[in-house]
C-alpha cells in the first residue's frame, strides 16, 4: 500500500503563498541554524508528488533541489515535454490522486511526499493523506493561497507532536483518522 505524507509551511492566517505564488514571507524566515526536520522527513519517502504551482515555484528558486523522483500532477503540463535538464527526474501526469496512488502502488512506491496547496486539498478530500507536518510561520499576510479548502465532511486529526523554534516557528504533526474523512459528520 502506498501512503501519502505532507510537510508544508503556512502563515499564521493559513496561507501557503501570496495570491501570485510569492513566498517571500517564508524565505525571509529561513534560518539555516534551525533544523525543522525536512531531511528526516524526506529520507524515507520514495517519491514526491506535487502540483503545477509548486513545480513552477521550485523552478524559480535555483538548481533543482530534489534527489527523489518527482511526479507533477497537472492537466496543463500533462502533454508537454519535460525540460531537458529534468529528464529522468520529473514526469508529468493528469491522473487523479486515487489513480496516481494506485499506479504508484503497482510500482512498489511505498511512501509519497505530497506538496502543493490544491494537490494536498485533493488528496485530503479523497482520504489519501496519512499524516501532515505543518510549520506555522508567525506572520499574517492577509490573503493568498490557502492550505485548506472546502470539504464535504469533517476530517479528524490527531496531534502527534508539536514543537517551537527560537525563530518563532511552531511545527505540529498530525495523523489523520482512519480513511481521513469522518463519516456522518458532514458540514455541507
Amino acid at each position: 500500500m502506498t501512503t501519502a505524507h505532507v510537510f508544508i509551511a503556512i502563515s499564521l492566517d493559513g496561507y501557503i503563498a501570496r495570491q501570485d505564488g510569492d513566498i517571500d514571507w517564508l524565505l525571509e524566515r529561513d534560518d539555516p541554524t534551525e533544523d525543522h526536520g525536512y531531511t528526516d522527513f524526506i529520507a524515507d519517502k520514495d517519491m514526491i508528488v506535487m502540483g503545477r504551482g509548486s513545480y513552477e515555484k521550485v523552478l524559480t528558486l535555483g538548481p533543482w533541489p530534489y534527489h527523489k523522483p518527482v511526479l507533477v500532477l497537472s492537466e496543463q503540463l500533462a502533454n508537454t515535454p519535460v525540460p531537458d535538464a529534468l529528464k529522468g527526474k520529473v514526469r508529468f501526469s493528469n491522473s487523479s490522486p486515487r489513480s496516481t496512488m494506485a499506479e504508484l502502488a503497482k510500482k512498489n512506491v511505498r511512501r509519497v511526499y505530497v506538496d502543493g496547496g490544491r494537490l494536498v486539498q485533493s488528496f485530503l478530500r479523497d482520504g489519501l493523506i496519512n499524516d501532515m507536518v505543518i510549520t506555522c510561520v508567525p506572520v499574517l499576510i492577509g490573503s493568498g493561497r490557502p492550505l485548506f479548502g472546502s470539504l464535504s465532511q469533517d476530517i479528524d486529526l490527531t496531534l502527534v507532536s508539536s514543537r517551537s523554534f527560537p525563530s518563532g516557528l511552531v511545527q505540529s504533526t498530525y495523523r489523520l483518522g482512519a480513511g481521513g474523512l469522518l463519516s456522518g459528520s458532514g458540514t455541507g
